[in-house]
């Protein structure tokens, strides 16, 4: 009966998403797309309930996208016409990329709690772990 409870909870919330506003985007969103993005226009911001939580998802009419988490901490940052902010890329990660690639840059960087996954412009995709040592190359 427990397991049936979880899934009927689950499947409930399952897709549950609304259009917000920017002002009812966490505090620390708000300021990461004031700070890093504030030349671009909103297209669409939503919060997304989850069983453990709810994520926010904004996306931008370049097509650029940013999801946060119920904090407001950036979870996943995609740019694919220009580049993610320097500002918002550890300092290991952006100097591994300058020394090895130095003619690319950072269309897309997500984490969680264990990685930092980036796409370069030439399309490789880097994986490196909380120590921001590379673990993992995808082309």
């Amino acid at each position: 009966m427990l397991f049936c409870a979880l899934f009927v909870q689950t499947a409930a919330f399952a897709d549950l998403e609304k259009p917000v506003t920017l002002a009812q985007l966490p505090a620390a969103a708000q300021q990461t797309i004031k700070k890093h993005f504030a030349d671009r226009q909103i297209a669409l911001a939503k919060v997304e309930m989850e069983v453990f939580g709810k994520t926010y998802d904004v996306i931008f009419t370049n097509g650029e996208k940013i999801e946060f988490d119920s904090k407001g901490q950036w979870r996943d940052i995609e740019c694919r016409q220009l580049h993610v902010p320097a500002a918002l890329i550890p300092a290991a990660i952006a100097n591994y990329v300058k020394k090895n690639y130095p003619q690319t840059t950072i269309l897309k960087i997500e984490r969680d709690r264990r990685t930092y996954e980036i796409e370069l412009s030439n399309r490789l995709e880097l994986k490196f772990n909380n120590a921001f040592q590379l673990i993992d190359i995808d082309d």
